[in-house]
């Protein structure tokens, strides 16, 4: 590994279209010297001069090759598959995800989109916009629904996973939790590993994915998973898109298989205009919003200074390690 300079001597560059992590950083009284970018052509134009870059989305595993001084590079969100790994092992870069920065944020966003869907708020909101008082309901099966009693199975029981778990609980969700390592954890009543997750599909009411994107998740969401869930269940997705089959998603909700989604992630972001996802009077869609809080650059930049401690004193193990 590159020999870690004095942090006087330190460059850190904050890349994101939107965070003001620059902003948060100056606030710490740190001797570091640092500069924000928001674009990629900014981003590429700076990078050479960073020791220590904060990016996600605007990242390109080419800046390897053009930045001689970069030694880490600090997520700004959990996920990391964009990430080249092997590529930052070679150049001995290190890498750490923001993993636990918007575990709130994240679990809160899902449990919202679960009680949006079975209270029908987006209908109710739909209708505001219209000006129509909707009368009283006959036919009970489209009436809004309680959630005390019904079945959620999380994929992927992670931090977000199990805090998710904690606030369905709090609603009287039965929960069924799949992962790898199957263990007992609070709030989850049944733990299994991903090779029965047709069999606790079945058995749900509401399915929230809360995994990583790995080979091994891409795609777990297609035609034979959506045909085991129960008639008329929801799907959460606070995962990453590419979890799901979308042309194998908008088919189930086009026949009433299911009775609707909440969606935060997409195969394409920005979702483009001539997605059906738009327009489907079943589907909550959210901006990639879910870890999106006005705590978030504080909680980052906290995962980023406790990393550039570690790594001062010549620790081998950071915080949320990836490289």
């Amino acid at each position: 590994m590159k020999s870690w300079p004095n942090e006087r001597d330190l460059t850190i560059g904050f890349a994101h279209a939107a965070y003001q992590l620059g902003a948060e950083f100056a606030t710490r009284g740190r001797a570091a010297a640092s500069f924000e970018v928001r674009t990629l052509d900014e981003l590429k134009a700076r990078a050479p001069e960073a020791d220590v870059i904060v990016v996600s989305g605007l990242w390109r595993n080419e800046l390897i090759a053009t930045c001689p001084k970069l030694r880490f590079v600090q997520s700004i969100s959990a996920g990391t598959d964009q990430f080249d790994k092997p590529a930052f092992a070679e150049a001995g870069i290190r890498l750490a995800s923001a993993q636990g920065g918007n575990e709130r944020a994240v679990a809160e966003h899902a449990m919202a989109l679960i009680l949006g869907l079975n209270r029908q708020i987006h209908l109710a909101r739909d209708n505001q916009v219209a000006k129509f008082w909707r009368p009283m309901i006959g036919e009970r099966g489209r009436r809004e629904d309680e959630l005390g009693g019904k079945t959620l199975v999380i994929v992927g029981l992670g931090r977000i996973g199990l805090r998710l778990a904690a606030l369905a609980s709090a609603f009287g969700l039965r929960v069924i939790g799949v992962r790898r390592q199957p263990r007992r954890e609070p709030n989850v009543d049944v733990v299994v590993t991903p090779d029965h997750l047709h069999e606790v599909l079945a058995e749900a009411d509401l399915v929230a994915l809360t995994c990583p994107l790995t080979p091994e998740t891409e795609g777990l969401i297609g035609k034979d998973a959506l045909a085991a869930m129960r008639p008329g269940s929801f799907l959460i997705n606070v995962a990453r898109g590419r979890v799901v089959d979308e042309q194998a998603l908008l088919a189930a909700l086009a026949s009433g298989h299911l009775a609707g989604a909440g969606l935060d992630c997409f195969h394409d972001e920005p979702l483009p205009p001539e997605s059906p996802f738009w327009t489907l009077p079943n589907v909550i869609a959210t901006p990639h919003s879910a870890g999106e809080t006005r705590a978030y650059e504080t909680n980052v930049v906290d995962i980023l200074l406790d990393n550039l401690s570690r790594l001062s004193r010549g620790e081998v193990v950071l915080r949320n390690q990836i490289v």
